[in-house]
């Protein structure tokens, strides 16, 4: 986070694709807040995802470019779901400095099945499952993984539940998703999906002031007397859940008036926006790798038209090789 806010109006607003940090010191709360635009678009152009499906893999998006900005060091973060329903995958992933990517694995027919049958909520389109938080430094450092189990809550609530259990953080998070449909500059109709989110955390100077029942998933009983102190985060949540999906994601709210509307009466801060890129860390030579790593039977067994091709499941780049480039595998 920047050493000095702005106060609204100071300033360009960051628009689309930019993750604006923010502080309300009246309430001790630090977070962050984005509306994601083209490169959700690209995201989820690539694959005729059915609109359910879509809708919940901008959300992961969402999520993990709001968690993942938050690095600060160099590394990865990864959010992904895996369960028995309809949708049994979900993966987005942001790399730092600012790449994300996001893929969905779906049974084409139990979707359509469920929302035929009116079954068509996220938590019936995921089943049973976990939810795994992955963060990886990279080199020699050995990945950390926080895993919450799937059991019918929304992805915001079981995001909040991942950092009060494994970083003690009272946090709440905030998605919304929703399609925008208008008219380009010849007039033709057009669709386009556009994403919003905001991740607030309670985080106080005086480390005290977090060992409160009701701010780790207890009866909010003040034993301790300090119910004063404990009005801070519960105003704070419950100016987060004021915002809904339309102002999260409607572009002529922006984030920063999103953010001035919730918290002014407190004076929230706004920092310097980071933006985000839809760029996939695939390459022809990391394919490449993998398959010199396959026996020459598997080498064989790919060979297709005299060729050996390779999709990237995120980004459908699809990398062609010639059977010759893997001689010592099959001869």
């Amino acid at each position: 986070m920047a050493d000095s806010g702005a106060e609204l109006g100071e300033f360009g607003f960051a628009g689309d694709d930019r993750v604006v940090p923010f502080q309300v010191d009246g309430l001790d709360v630090r977070g962050r807040a984005v509306q994601l635009g083209p490169i959700l678009d690209s995201i989820l152009g690539r694959h005729a995802y059915p609109l359910p499906v879509a809708r919940l893999l901008a959300e992961t998006v969402v999520l993990t470019v709001l968690i993942g900005t938050s690095l600060k060091f160099s590394g990865k973060f990864t959010v992904q779901t895996k369960s028995d329903g309809p949708v049994d995958l979900l993966v987005a992933d942001f790399s730092t400095p600012d790449s994300v990517r996001g893929y969905a694995r779906f049974d084409e027919d139990a979707v359509k099945a469920a929302v035929a049958a009116g079954l068509a909520e996220p938590h019936q389109l995921l089943g049973q499952g976990v939810l795994a938080f992955t963060i990886d430094q990279g080199g020699y450092t050995q990945p950390y993984q926080g895993i919450v189990p799937l059991d019918g809550s929304t992805l915001e609530d079981i995001a909040g539940v991942y950092f009060r259990q494994s970083e003690q953080i009272p946090t709440r998070v905030r998605l919304g998703v929703a399609e925008l449909f208008d008219r380009d500059a010849d007039g033709k109709s057009r669709h386009r999906w556009r994403a919003g989110g905001l991740i607030a955390q309670f985080l106080p100077e005086a480390p005290e002031r977090m060992r409160q029942p009701d701010l780790h998933g207890g009866d909010g009983d003040d034993r301790d007397g300090d119910h004063l102190e404990n009005d801070s985060w519960s105003e704070a949540r419950m100016l987060v859940d004021t915002a809904d999906a339309h102002e999260l994601t409607d572009p002529q709210v922006g984030t920063e008036r999103l953010l001035f509307r919730l918290f002014h009466e407190r004076g929230v801060r706004v920092y310097e926006p980071q933006a985000v890129a839809d760029r996939c860390s695939c390459s022809r030579e990391r394919i490449k790798g993998v398959l010199s790593g396959l026996s020459a039977e598997e080498i064989k067994d790919s060979i297709e038209d005299d060729h050996i091709a390779v999709t990237c499941e995120f980004c459908s780049t699809t990398y062609r090789f010639e059977p010759s480039e893997f001689e010592e595998q099959t001869v």
